[in-house]
């Protein structure tokens, strides 16, 4: 009767690679289990949440406008109209009046959904765009710039949309959130280095105003893709019960920090512009203010990966006051040479600060907001930002057309020195209202 064949024991595995001998070659073979493949990196697993990167997509080409409306407003004006005082005074006007009206459009967002209320916003603001494109094309009158201009007032804060499907996709993570938001904070310095470079090419190879026209077509369509993904929508909230966010412990205090910090952006922007067409080379204007981005958005990118510790709001002193001295450099570089690639240098560095101030100003925003008005709390972060680069572009057009565009590079050190200032004033600590 035949006997069943024992099992021949399992070989252990070779903890060393196999060698042979055949004819006059060696032959090695490694059968070592492989090593398991590194975990993805902390933006790849943000990117790998379900319909994040469809909304990314459509969020990120109805942002790039952002950076291109500004500058290609003082291009299309200044070259026109010969002012630069003119310029800055009306894309002044154009944020003052966004400032006003952006709270109220996010609290339509909070209350009635972001695809109800941001798609017919988008198209008003596109509206508002056209009719400033034509006014400049035929000669209107001066007045009818500042008009059009201020219709652009209803676009919407397409970043602090975004922030907030974050905080609703990832309620609960705070390392999560926190690489959301220094994606979110670099998304927004690429799209400002991107955002000048195209819109200065586009006004000076094309005609003056091809930037504005291609930035209308894009915010459309990013914001109708944007708009399209309801999946990854937060749910609105038609009648909040938590008091408004203005009134919120512990925000207003950011907001004035967020005018002061606005400044530096607004003068930056303005002056460097005036300070390339100086020196004979206005069309490279984009590509020294996209130096300045590029820099922030490295810093954005990096500061996501690592994990702050201590209070947040013991980080935002630090922040500022490293954005302080870095400013410093462009305004040495603009006295003491001259020299429009030393300046461009200089703008690299000093941009590293601004991403990680942002980063943690808007941690400390969703932090203090009240429920369910998230999309209010952000905007009116934005909005002081908005207010401050009004009076940061104002003065720092004044300061070039009186004085001269070396001197503008003093208005962001001393914006920067007031944000500083501020963050420094002890303010009422209260209980966090929002966790990660």
């Amino acid at each position: 009767m035949p006997q069943p064949t024992p099992a021949r024991p399992s070989r252990p595995a070779p903890s060393a690679p196999f060698l042979t001998v055949t004819a006059d070659t060696v032959v090695a073979a490694d059968f070592r289990p492989r090593t398991r493949r590194r975990p993805p990196g902390p933006y790849r697993r943000l990117l790998s949440t379900p319909g994040a990167r469809a909304f990314t997509i459509g969020n990120l080409t109805a942002r790039l406008p952002m950076g291109m409306f500004s500058v290609s407003a003082v291009v299309m004006i200044a070259d026109t109209r010969g002012s630069y005082a003119l310029a800055g005074a009306v894309t002044a006007t154009g944020l003052a009046a966004t400032a006003l009206v952006a709270p109220w459009t996010a609290r339509l967002v909070d209350r009635h959904g972001q695809a109800r209320v941001a798609v017919p916003a988008t198209l008003f603001a596109a509206l508002g765009s056209v009719a400033l494109l034509l006014c400049v094309r035929y000669g209107a009158p001066a007045w009818t710039l500042f008009a059009a201009y201020a219709a652009t007032a209803t676009t919407p804060n397409t970043g602090g949309m975004a922030r907030a499907r974050w905080a609703h996709l990832l309620r609960g993570d705070a390392d999560a959130l926190h690489t959301a938001n220094s994606f979110e904070q670099a998304t927004d310095e690429l799209c400002y280095m991107l955002g000048p470079v195209v819109a200065a090419f586009l006004c000076t190879a094309v005609f003056p105003e091809a930037g504005t026209l291609v930035g209308v077509v894009l915010l459309v369509a990013g914001m109708l893709l944007f708009a399209a993904q309801r999946a990854t929508e937060p749910p609105a909230r038609p009648r909040p019960t938590a008091k408004a966010p203005l009134r919120a412990p512990g925000i207003p205090p950011l907001l004035v920090v967020c005018l002061a910090t606005g400044g530096v952006f607004g003068a930056m922007e303005v002056v460097t512009i005036a300070f390339a067409d100086a020196q004979g080379h206005r069309a490279a204007a984009g590509a020294v203010l996209a130096l300045q981005a590029a820099g922030s958005c490295a810093a954005g990118l990096l500061y996501g990966v690592v994990r702050p510790t201590g209070p947040v709001e013991r980080r935002l002193p630090w922040c500022v006051a490293a954005m302080a001295a870095l400013l410093t450099l462009p305004l040495l570089a603009a006295s003491l040479s001259g020299s429009l690639p030393l300046l461009a240098l200089t703008l690299l560095v000093g941009g590293m600060a601004t991403a990680p101030t942002m980063v943690t100003t808007m941690t400390l925003v969703q932090h203090r907001t009240p429920e369910g008005r998230l999309n209010e709390g952000m905007t009116l972060a934005v909005t002081g930002l908005l207010g401050g680069i009004a009076c940061g572009s104002a003065a720092g057009g004044w300061t070039v057309e009186h004085l001269s565009p070396t001197a503008g590079y003093a208005i962001p050190v001393t914006a920067a020195a007031l944000a500083l200032l501020l963050s420094l004033l002890p303010h009422r600590r209260t209980p966090q209202t929002r966790r990660g």
